[in-house]
């Protein structure tokens, strides 16, 4: 994947999930990818990886085996899903840092253990190389009070942390800073509406550079319709499904979140391409999960149309925004004649991986490191 030069810089990028470690190795100043890679299957039964640090051992061995020592590497960034108020930018990781993560569990029990057992990983096996944290929610910090606040007494927000955060942060920051170099204008002058649609999907209204509202609130369940996640409903429809079948909270919690969204409403698949197969067969649940999927990105369109006053464009990214043009002409058709001047539609494929690793180099670059 290319030579080191001299004065090259290798920032290598590390995503935890609970049982997958994903690694992507990148020299700057030129921003080319030298080695990449994904461990799965970490902790489960029958696999031979047992935790995060064994996983990590394994990614240092496949980069050696592409001429890379693990000593070489200058810096590390760690994608770490929920910041919570107390991480509004990318963060130098200290002990401190590593408690507060952790005091951050309760807001995302599912995310937040996993992105922490590969911090201490790296930490173990790199002890003298910087580490730096950089927060999905971070970018919807900006998010001002009167669209972040739910109607809830005040109390919970000012005791539990209730509130909008927003997620896939990292994503709809990198396709605004390219939309603004396609479109040759400052970001700080361009009013953006940004669609990451994968098998999680979110929203956001980007004015000036900044996130001003976005789709997914205090977890990434609320907003658009997602694979298995239903997004927006009626909060009562979680008492009545508990009356009513005498589920758990966890029960409930893993219909909404599991066995919703795209596949609930199909009975078919999450994924958007078995759904289009199974229409043209003639399949009605799965045509009516298509136009559920994007009444629901429609209306959030218009709604953020209303809130940013003019939009220079709309962005796809992720796996139905950038491959199923059915969304997107769909959105071009159905926004023609609400706008003076029709934003441009424009695809941007993602890479939060590369936003990390330029994440990383500023903060490292601010601390004269």
């Amino acid at each position: 994947m290319g030579r080191k030069k001299k004065n090259d810089r290798l920032i290598l990028t590390v995503n935890c999930g609970s049982s997958s470690l994903k690694f992507k190795l990148f020299s700057f100043p030129e921003e080319q990818v030298r080695a990449k890679g994904l461990i799965e299957h970490i902790g489960e039964k029958g696999s031979e990886v047992r935790d995060h640090h064994q996983a990590l051992e394994l990614a240092f061995q496949q980069m050696f085996s592409a001429g890379i020592d693990r000593w070489e590497i200058y810096a590390v960034g760690h994608r770490v899903v929920h910041g919570g108020e107390a991480f509004i930018k990318p963060t130098r990781i200290d002990n401190k840092v590593i408690n507060k993560i952790r005091e951050l569990f309760k807001l995302a029990p599912l995310h937040n253990p996993a992105n922490l057992e590969g911090i201490i990983a790296c930490k173990k096996l790199l002890p003298n190389v910087p580490q730096v944290a950089v927060f999905d929610t971070a970018f919807h910090s900006t998010i001002p009070e009167r669209a972040y606040m739910y109607a809830l007494p005040f109390e919970y927000y000012s005791r539990y942390g209730v509130r909008r955060y927003g997620f896939h942060g990292t994503s709809h920051h990198y396709v605004s800073l390219r939309a603004s170099e396609l479109l040759k204008k400052p970001l700080s002058r361009l009013n953006l509406i940004t669609c990451h649609l994968g098998n999680g999907c979110s929203i956001t209204a980007v004015k000036g550079g900044k996130s001003v509202d976005t789709s997914m609130g205090f977890t990434p369940l609320e907003g658009l319709v997602m694979g298995t996640r239903s997004g927006d409903l009626d909060p009562a429809l979680v008492i009545f499904l508990q009356r009513q079948l005498s589920l758990s909270p966890d029960e409930v919690d893993k219909v909404l979140n599991k066995e919703s969204g795209l596949k609930g409403l199909s009975g078919v698949s999450n994924d958007f391409r078995d759904l289009m197969q199974a229409r043209k067969k003639g399949n009605e649940r799965a045509g009516l999960a298509i136009e559920v999927f994007k009444y629901r990105l429609l209306k959030y369109i218009g709604a953020y149309a209303v809130v940013l006053g003019r939009v220079d464009a709309i962005v796809f990214t992720g796996g139905i925004g950038e491959h199923v043009a059915e969304v997107r002409q769909f959105v071009r058709r159905a926004v023609k004649g609400l706008f003076k001047k029709q934003p441009e539609i424009l695809v941007i494929p993602t890479d939060e991986e590369l936003m990390i690793a330029r994440q990383v180099v500023k903060v490292i670059s601010r601390r004269g490191l």
